[in-house]
């Protein structure tokens, strides 16, 4: 049997090599639980000073140290020469550096950006042609998800370097609807039936006001811009409502639009 079976092979089922496969497989099972449950108690513990975000960081951060000198320790058990090995991984790593440079500068962009605080885990912030809820918030990439559901990845120092709209930060904002009048319409009737608009609807705030402003006197008549302020989470109804609303009451009240009107959100607080 003996001759069969080579002598390098038959000492790795030995006794001596199975407790000591035993003892390594308990010590990553218990060390890798360990990681987890002070990572978990941590965030509980930092939960109410620190935000959504920086409990993420925190969170990766123990995990990923704690997984590293898990990995070490059964290095050590399966007796190789940790010494050799941590200046082996340090020219290796001096290599990988140089072929990271994008991923050094996603990381020190990251940096800024938490310490910034331009935006948390939550918010909604529209970045270039994309717009969405903010998912993750980490070294390398700010994870978004869109209004049509799709998961996007952007790289830190792309959001460093590019102009990022945080449209939720303040509680409260402010709703325009732009149009265009025809030329001869009594401005102040307008006016009025705006505000009536606004009044009658819940989720329009009294303070501050609703804004009634004449732009300018345009090709096609006289362009109007009617402002309304409120709770940043009821933008949906308040959108529907004052369109819906806005149209009734100035059909109703005899005034005709020269041109479509025109809806957007303006930041306000």
């Amino acid at each position: 049997m003996h001759l069969l079976i080579p002598e390098e092979l038959l000492r790795l089922f030995s006794l001596d090599s199975a407790l000591v496969l035993a003892r390594i497989v308990i010590v990553l099972v218990v060390s890798l639980l360990l990681v987890k449950l002070v990572a978990f108690f941590t965030v509980q513990l930092f939960k109410k000073r620190f935000s959504q975000q920086s409990l993420m960081i925190l969170k990766k951060g123990i995990t990923y140290s704690g997984v590293t000198i898990v990995w070490m320790i059964v290095l050590a058990q399966l007796g190789l020469n940790l010494t050799a090995l941590l200046g082996a991984a340090g020219i290796v790593g001096i290599a990988v550096g140089f072929a990271a440079q994008t991923s050094v500068s996603n990381v020190i962009s990251g940096v800024f950006l938490i310490s910034e605080k331009s935006f948390a885990v939550g918010d909604v912030i529209r970045v270039g042609g994309f717009a969405g809820v903010v998912l993750t918030i980490d070294l390398l990439s700010v994870k978004i998800r869109t209004f049509d559901n799709q998961y996007i990845r952007l790289p830190n120092e792309m959001l460093i370097k590019t102009e990022v709209t945080n449209v939720t930060r303040f509680p409260i904002r402010r709703l325009n609807v732009e149009f265009v009048v025809r030329y001869g319409t009594d401005l102040s009737r307008v006016k009025e039936t705006l505000l009536n608009v606004a009044r009658a609807n819940s989720n329009c705030l009294d303070e501050p006001e609703p804004l009634f402003v004449i732009n300018t006197f345009g090709r096609f008549g006289v362009e109007i811009m009617f402002g309304i302020w409120f709770v940043k989470e009821d933008f949906l109804a308040v959108k529907n409502s004052i369109m819906q609303g806005v149209h009734s009451a100035l059909s109703e009240a005899g005034i005709e639009f020269a041109v479509p009107p025109a809806v957007h959100f303006d930041g306000g607080g």
